[in-house]
């Protein structure tokens, strides 16, 4: 017998997890501790609420997640059963492995371009935001086109809206650009004024915070924090808050 063990136990593992989205929800319950049903859909662009229900129907079936409190309504939050939590070092490593190994899959973006901004998010430094609240509207040109909203603020981490969060309108600032110029920048590996200054990258709205949305980012070696150091996310309305998600 190989380190390794049974055949039929990878084969099974495979079989229930190796769909697109189970172990990511099971990573967003082991970050956050418990979330309800449209706070997980929130902290995973590209997810379609049906495609969730059903996974976390299978889950659930699984043993891996259960309601925070089954006593009550099925609307209640979710939190990791035991073999949930004991799947989280798997979890860990396969993060490891794949930051190690894996190249960044361009792809992504072009199917959800929501995600660049939900990355872009992550690179913010709440200090380097103005003392009021401003807006970053991006207008990603993959078709069908829609706009996503990225609310930045002094101190606090950025909340995801897929609805316009209604500022006012001197604290809008436009963002066009493509997915495939977006990317790099999302991910730390290309400069912002560097994208302006070659026109990849426009910028729209009141010139003072226009000058300063080029600042407002991290460089790439600060983007993320570690994965296993949770801090929850609070989700209001149609948006969501960023926290430390690595």
């Amino acid at each position: 017998m190989t380190p390794f063990g049974d055949y039929c136990a990878y084969t099974k593992a495979v079989h229930h997890l190796g769909d697109r989205w189970s172990l990511v929800i099971v990573r967003e319950l082991a970050i956050h501790g418990s979330l309800g049903f449209n706070a997980l859909a929130a902290t995973m662009p590209g997810i379609s609420r049906s495609v969730l229900a059903r996974r976390l129907r299978k889950l659930q079936d699984l043993g891996l997640i259960a309601h925070a409190d089954p006593g009550v309504d099925h609307q209640l939050p979710y939190r990791l059963a035991p073999a949930g939590q004991h799947l989280v070092p798997t979890l860990l490593s396969l993060r490891e492995w794949a930051e190690r190994w894996v190249p960044a899959d361009s792809s992504i973006a072009e199917r959800d371009p929501d995600v660049i901004v939900w990355w872009l998010g992550h690179r913010v430094d709440p200090q380097a935001v103005p003392q009021i609240a401003m807006v970053l509207v991006f207008d990603i040109g993959v078709p069908p086109a829609a706009q996503t909203w990225l609310v930045v603020e002094r101190d606090a981490d950025p909340s995801l809206c897929m609805e316009d969060p209604g500022l006012a309108p001197e604290r809008y600032v436009y963002v066009e650009a493509d997915a495939q110029t977006l990317l790099p920048i999302s991910r730390g590996e290309r400069d912002w004024r560097r994208s302006i200054a070659d026109g990849s990258v426009r910028l729209f709205g009141e010139p003072t915070l226009v000058r300063a949305t080029p600042s407002l980012f991290r460089p790439a070696a600060a983007q993320m924090r570690p994965f296993q150091t949770p801090t929850g996310s609070t989700v209001i309305g149609t948006s969501t808050r960023i926290s430390s998600l690595g």
